[in-house]
């Protein structure tokens, strides 16, 4: 009786020190990492896309560029 006891306690230690090793285990945490900062990335992207796309924009844009080439030339 007492040997089933301790064998029942050395598994269940076990286990729990399993679960214990699983909850702290930080493998692939850097992979998420990096999905979130591409995706915040990607995010950003398509913002200034769709700011870029605006007409007001492209005048501010082309008339910086036209100024800044009037000063070279």
């Amino acid at each position: 009786m007492m040997s089933d006891l301790n064998m029942t306690s050395l598994r269940t230690a076990g286990s729990v020190e399993t679960v214990g090793h699983a909850l702290r285990d930080d493998e692939g945490a850097a992979t998420a990492e990096y999905v979130v900062a591409t995706m915040a990335a990607v995010s950003l992207a398509g913002l200034l896309v769709m700011l870029l796309r605006g007409d007001a924009v492209k005048q501010i844009l082309m008339d910086l560029v036209r100024t800044a080439l009037s000063f070279a030339g």
